[in-house]
């Protein structure tokens, strides 16, 4: 953030219209099913910060040990001038390890996410502990089309993704995210944190906490619904089922009626039967060679990996290509 800059922004008028649209497309289909980046308001945002902190909830402690010891190693594959671009940047945790490696003269920083507010908070706070560092954010949906700042001459824009996310993705949608990053990313490359494959129960742990923070992340979907649209259902109508599905080799959460029940929302009503979900999101597991595949049909050149000592989660650095 430059010095005296105000980077608050009001939120699109439009977010409320696509939420519904999305909803109402969501409910029509069979099986229903929504995008996971409705999970991400301001509460939901609060509660996968709290996910994150469960013993259960091994992938975020994992990553941040992999961050601890190597950072120094992976900034130093970014290059001398940086604009180091966070997808999906959350509480912007995780990078602090990184700019703690960095000259900070030398970085522009643009963190993107969905949820403005929880962003634009977050981004007081870096600005307040890196004062010294140029911040600019982006409130976007990164897997659309969206405007990054330019960059200054002698810069290499860098991608940063934790977190696993790449993993809520369908193999299409990551195939689709991958590519837009490897063009905007051009010369430049993406650090990215994958979950990989593991003994099953772990997974279905982390899933399942036993503090239900997970099963309240997941139900603040249908919070938002009745609070931002007007939708109308039984309070007690839904719970969350998360459980591991070999077949795809990933975790899947949805919402299940537990009853016969329907719900309405802007004049149309969508029934539900007993045992009936609504499917909020997948979590893909991969292997290092199988992700690694992957990013190169996309464009982008496998370069460094680090992984934990039980082979649990790993971040890769991946080369995208100079723009031809």
């Amino acid at each position: 953030m430059k010095p005296g800059l105000d980077w608050r922004q009001p939120r699109a008028s439009a977010e409320n219209e696509q939420f519904a649209a999305d909803l109402h497309a969501a409910l029509s289909r069979s099986p229903k099913a929504i995008s996971p980046k409705y999970f991400y308001d301001e509460t939901g945002s609060r509660l996968f910060e709290q996910i994150c902190e469960l013993p259960e909830y091994y992938p975020t402690r994992t990553e941040l040990a992999l961050l601890q010891t190597h950072a120094r190693d992976m900034a130093a594959q970014f290059g001398p001038q940086v604009q180091l671009v966070e997808y999906g940047a959350g509480a912007l945790r995780k990078v602090r390890l990184l700019l703690d490696a960095m000259p900070l003269d030398a970085v522009q920083f643009v963190p993107v996410d969905i949820s403005g507010p929880h962003l634009l908070a977050a981004c007081d706070g870096l600005a307040a502990d890196y004062p010294g560092l140029a911040i600019q954010p982006l409130v976007a949906d990164f897997t659309r089309p969206h405007t990054l700042p330019p960059c200054s001459a002698g810069t290499r824009r860098v991608g940063f993704f934790p977190g696993s996310s790449i993993g809520n993705f369908t193999p299409a949608e990551a195939d689709a995210f991958l590519r837009l990053a490897a063009n905007e990313l051009a010369g430049g490359g993406l650090l990215i944190g994958i979950d990989l494959v593991k003994d099953h129960d772990v997974l279905h742990a982390a899933y399942n906490d036993a503090a239900g923070v997970t099963a309240a992340f997941n139900l603040n979907v249908l919070t938002r619904a009745r609070d931002e649209l007007g939708a109308e259902f039984p309070a007690d109508g839904f719970a969350h089922l998360a459980f591991y599905n070999p077949a795809y080799c990933r975790i899947e959460m949805h919402l299940q009626a537990r009853r016969p029940l329907a719900l309405r929302l802007g004049g149309e009503t969508y029934g539900f039967n007993e045992g009936e979900t609504l499917h909020t999101e997948h979590s893909h597991k991969y292997t290092v060679d199988g992700f690694q595949a992957l990013a190169a049909r996309a464009g982008f050149r496998p370069g460094k990996v680090w992984t934990d000592e039980n082979g649990w989660f790993a971040v890769l650095w991946l080369e995208a290509a100079c723009a031809e």
